[in-house]
């Protein structure tokens, strides 16, 4: 439980560059790591640079997220060690989502993939 309620608490604009630099390792771009954001949450350039500037934390980012798109559940598959379809906190979920899809990105999916359309 201490896990969870740390992550909730972490800002999410101190994680955003390691999405970046991931995907970038891989040849991936910070705009496809963007759109993945958006995809999941409905946040469109300007609130993501918002968050980032706030230094809003994970709990907040998800909570007040203007659209969780609908296609998440067809998200599935292992990250760290745990089955993403299988998480039972809403918001650790959602987190887990986030890492999966630039997981993904990473490997070398293609967006359309990466984005479930």
């Amino acid at each position: 439980m201490k896990n969870i309620e740390r992550v909730y608490k972490m800002s999410f604009a101190s994680v955003y560059p390691h999405y970046i630099q991931k995907a970038e390792r891989k040849g991936r771009s910070k705009d496809e790591v963007d759109q993945i954001i958006s995809w999941l949450t409905g946040y469109d350039a300007i609130a993501l640079q918002r968050i980032l500037d706030n230094k809003t934390d994970f709990e907040t980012l998800f909570n007040e997220a203007p659209r969780i798109n609908p296609n998440v559940h067809k998200i599935t598959g292992l990250i760290c060690g745990y089955r993403v379809e299988e998480i039972e906190d809403p918001i650790m979920q959602k987190v887990r989502y986030l890492d999966k899809l630039v997981d993904e990105l990473a490997k070398g999916k293609s967006m359309d993939k990466i984005l479930r359309t």
